[in-house]
């Protein structure tokens, strides 16, 4: 495949998944927030606990 063949390949399939695209509805929105947070205030636990464990036995 040539340069010219395969960006060609490239913006087609990038004009197929926009054209799939659509906007969040603000309730999905907010339950992608909601699992985010909590996934990330887990780690933040997770790694606290980590961080007293350790240096409890250092």
């Amino acid at each position: 495949m040539t340069f010219w063949t395969k960006t060609k390949s490239f913006t087609i399939k990038c004009k197929r998944v926009w054209h799939a695209l659509k906007k969040p509805s603000r309730k999905e929105y907010e339950q992608v927030a909601k699992v985010s947070a909590i996934g990330i205030a887990a780690l933040g636990i997770l790694g606290f606990l980590v961080s007293i464990v350790m240096k409890a036995f250092i």
